[in-house]
């Protein structure tokens, strides 16, 4: 029987050299610098995850915030006050007119849109009295909502009183302005009329852009009552 020696090449599991201490110091200073960069990325990783920066407020009201008093009637080429951010431009679409005229064999109208009401001036071209019926005369805002109208003399006290009629005798002119009865502000017991413009000239003039305005004035002629409409737009707002 052969004895086998410690060192014999046959034994395949047995190193022929034992490894020296010195050559695995290499390999242990490797190792512990994978650990190191392995426990630095574990650390990245479960920290908090990085917020997307919030959306600013959207902003959900609508409609003019300032207040005027009464309604300048500006005979400039541009209707609005002169320290304005924006000026408008105004287009008569109902019934459609470049002069924001209208007649018929009864009456005739000559309209000035402007930011804070829209003014107008009545010729009676018959030799007997029309009266205009506030109470069932109505505007229609840019928003869409029907209301009452104001005129020159409405104040914030007549706001649920009925408002008398106005008699344009035969052959006569009669000019005034009508705003939303609701657009009207509390005067702090003064007798100003305070309300908010149909369209505004500060930082949120361009969202009217396009918008609409619907004016009918009720006449009564001869005993019968009759509806005159007209349709205004912004066809512009341009900054000053």
């Amino acid at each position: 029987m052969r004895v086998m020696s410690l060192r014999d090449p046959k034994r395949a599991d047995y190193p022929a050299r034992m490894p020296d201490d010195r050559s695995l110091r290499p390999r242990a200073s490797q190792w512990r610098a994978a650990l190191l960069i392995g426990l630095a990325c574990a650390s990245c990783s479960s920290g908090p995850e990085p917020q997307s920066a919030s959306p600013p407020p959207v902003s959900t009201s609508i409609g003019p915030s300032s207040i005027v008093s009464g309604a300048s009637d500006s005979v400039g080429a541009v209707p609005g006050s002169e320290n304005a951010l924006y000026r408008y431009r105004f287009r008569q679409i109902e019934p459609p007119s470049d002069r924001f005229t209208y007649q018929d064999r009864e009456l005739s109208f000559y309209f000035r849109p402007s930011p804070d009401a829209i003014h107008f001036q009545i010729e009676n071209r018959q030799d007997r009295p029309v009266v205009i019926e506030w109470e069932r005369s109505t505007i229609t805002d840019v928003w869409g909502k029907a209301d009452p109208v104001a005129h020159g003399s409405t104040r914030w006290t007549d706001r649920f009183s009925a408002q008398a009629p106005t008699t344009i005798t035969g052959l006569q002119r009669f000019g005034d302005y009508v705003f939303p009865m609701s657009y009207l502000v509390d005067p702090a017991g003064s007798d100003e009329q305070l309300h908010r413009p149909i369209f505004p000239e500060d930082a949120s003039a361009p969202q009217y852009t396009d918008k609409e305005v619907e004016v009918t004035l009720v006449m009564r002629i001869e005993g019968q009552q009759r509806p005159y409409g007209f349709r205004f737009r912004a066809s512009s707002v341009i900054p000053r």
